[in-house]
């Protein structure tokens, strides 16, 4: 998987020294808001969720990342020595390269790693956005959507086993609201409701 994100030899030998693979099972948590960080995560098989936490427990979710990819938070967490204020959560079983915190900067001596990581920044903020524009300028019913879109599509599947309440505490509403919605999208045909599963149409 290293060989498909980066070309240079001297660069893949340095992560394959020094980076740890870590296996996760699905549903299980690699980051905890308030953890130090100590390594950066870099996605090789599955699919971690990003979910903003607040010191209430409170939660929003920010976005996916794929294989390939790394998270901008834990990077800006290392670089400036602040504690984890992100969750992150397998979303089906995942394999990740875990990749120490002083190699961070110090690999920035490889172009390609230093591309590497502004385009991680330029994408993660550009998600950012669009989920700040979701909550800014969109009804509850376009974030239900898009939050079910993008756990379909990490899924693979069109259909998901959460409860109501699971996705109210990841869009920070009540679950009243949530279940008012989904009945409402159900009636239009834009999903199926089952016992605590949910259909795309």
């Amino acid at each position: 998987m290293e060989d498909f994100i980066f070309s240079d030899k001297k660069l893949i030998a340095e992560i394959e020294q020094y980076s740890r693979v870590k296996s996760l099972d699905g549903g299980s948590t690699l980051i905890q808001p308030g953890d130090e960080i100590v390594f950066v995560p870099l996605v090789r098989k599955g699919v971690l969720r990003i979910v903003r936490q607040n010191d209430e427990g409170k939660e929003i979710f920010l976005y996916h990342l794929y294989p390939g990819q790394t998270c901008a938070m834990a990077i800006n967490c290392c670089q400036g020595r602040k504690k984890s204020s992100v969750k992150a959560i397998a979303e089906e079983d995942t394999e990740v390269l875990q990749i120490p915190v002083a190699k961070v900067e110090d690999w920035f001596r490889f172009d390609e790693w230093k591309a590497y990581v502004n385009s991680t920044y330029s994408q993660r903020f550009a998600e950012l956005l669009d989920v700040i524009d979701l909550i800014a300028f969109s009804n509850m019913d376009k974030q239900v959507l898009h939050y079910l879109q993008e756990r379909c599509k990490a899924t693979g599947s069109n259909a998901l086993f959460i409860t109501h309440q699971a996705i109210a505490d990841e869009l920070h509403t009540h679950r009243e609201a949530i279940s008012r919605l989904l009945r409402t999208m159900e009636q239009k045909h834009i999903l199926k409701l089952g016992r605590n599963t949910i259909e795309l149409l």
